[in-house]
């Protein structure tokens, strides 16, 4: 199911919308000092996959701001898959750089943002309140020290034409019906291509799900005691060897974040893992394909529950920027749902708001298909849940022992032995 025009319009009524009110948005946060101003702010992000999202802040946005204010906006766009995090790491460390970022991984350099919880608190009073989750990763020793732009959903993205050619009808509901869909795929051609590389959203984003649903969790809610060596993980990982043997294309084993997209689009898996880029590309360049792609939910596992992984998107300014201030009153003018509402719609939802404000609003029907991606608000914890997301937790993440746990087993590794290196490794780093 393709864009119907209907959407297309929708649109394009969300642009005008856009266009007119950034023109005219300046806000009460912009009325300084005109001779203390400075002359420009630096605006550092990841490079967005959906492109148009970008595109809109750099031809609407910045341009608004700078006529309503005087200050340029220099938006710096840093390359997606992973380079993010050391730049900023970088400008921490140099003191120099961007003003304002996507703060990714906050906590190797919370000291180094400012407090904002006038900002948060501000926006989530005028947009319906934010969602508890997010409090989780923004909020440090009750302060807010970055302020949430949106989640990049995850879920599984399949073929619905190649499930309907082995008579699964709908998407599999429990990790079991998941299985069976898999075996009777794989026996076609069609297999499944499940990331389990160093990664760092398509490997995390259903199996840390996959574990909770068994009721599994890597510490305990304080972070103090590791919670990982359990007769439940061992059922977990069985499940995963399982899947991978009777129901998933070899090599997924190894897959970076990339590796599932090209697999996907170049027709090789029936079903994976991933945000909305895959359906982005397919209606972009492989038309036919694009109108077959769907998306599903995580399944349940046996505990009857089903989760989904946050992929966070946080904004914070640096302590070190030239004029705090300034940065803060544009991130303010950013969150204002004259600026926000158009700049979300821009990029069809792919980056979904943590308001509550945004639960029932028509942006989620530009294209129906991402609707699904809504859900995972509903169910989405952090890599860290229960405990905090810390440096510790970070490290764990970052060195992949979890994921790695899951492929030593499938690659020989005797399962009881696989969950007490990764146990052994995480205390080590929790001390």
């Amino acid at each position: 199911m393709a864009h119907s025009t209907q959407s297309k319009a929708t649109r394009r009524d969300f642009l005008k919308l856009a266009a007119g009110a950034a023109g005219v948005a300046a806000g009460p946060w912009v009325s300084r000092n005109a001779e203390a101003k400075p002359v420009s702010i630096v605006f550092a992000r990841e490079s967005s996959y959906v492109k148009n999202f970008d595109v809109h802040f750099q031809n609407v946005m910045a341009p608004a701001y700078e006529k309503a204010t005087g200050i340029k906006i220099e938006y710096q766009i840093q390359a997606a898959g992973g380079s993010a995090v050391p730049q900023l790491v970088s400008m921490v460390e140099n003191k120099s750089g961007a003003d304002l970022a996507w703060v990714q991984q906050e906590w190797l350099y919370r000291d180094a943002l400012v407090d904002v919880s006038d900002i948060a608190e501000a926006v989530g009073k005028e947009q319906g309140g934010w969602y508890d989750e997010i409090k989780r990763l923004s909020i440090d020793k009750g302060k807010w020290k970055s302020v949430p732009n949106g989640n990049i959903g995850q879920l599984m993205n399949y073929r619905r034409d190649w499930f309907d050619e082995v008579g699964v009808k709908r998407f599999p509901d429990t990790w079991d019906e998941f299985l069976e869909a898999g075996i009777k795929l794989k026996a076609k051609g069609h297999p499944f291509g499940m990331s389990m590389g160093h990664g760092f959203a398509d490997n995390y984003s259903w199996l840390y799900p996959l574990l909770w649903s068994y009721g599994v969790t890597v510490m305990d809610k304080d972070g103090r005691k590791v919670a990982l060596d359990t007769s439940e993980t061992a059922k977990a990982v069985e499940f995963v060897k399982k899947l991978y043997k009777e129901a998933c294309i070899e090599d997924c084993i190894g897959w970076l974040d990339p590796h599932n997209n090209k697999a996907f689009l170049t027709g090789q898996i029936s079903c994976t893992n991933n945000a909305y880029s895959i359906m982005v590309s397919a209606k972009r360049d492989l038309p036919e394909m694009g109108k077959v792609i769907e998306h599903g939910l995580n399944p349940k596992g046996p505990t009857g529950q089903r989760y989904h992984s946050l992929v966070p998107v946080t904004h914070g300014v640096f302590s070190y920027s030239k004029d705090p201030q300034a940065a803060k009153d544009f991130l303010r003018w950013i969150m204002d749902p004259k600026q926000y509402r158009p700049w979300i719609a821009s990029g069809d939802m792919y980056f979904a708001p943590y308001l509550h404000a945004f639960d029932r609003v028509p942006e989620w029907d530009i294209e129906p298909r991402v609707k699904p991606f809504q859900k995972v608000l509903e169910t989405g914890k952090l890599t860290s849940w229960p405990a905090p997301a810390n440096r510790q937790h970070g490290e764990v993440i970052n060195r992949w022992i979890v994921i790695d746990m899951f492929t030593k087993a499938i690659t020989g590794t005797p399962t009881k032995t696989a969950i007490a290196e990764a146990v052994s490794q995480i205390k080590t780093i929790y001390g």
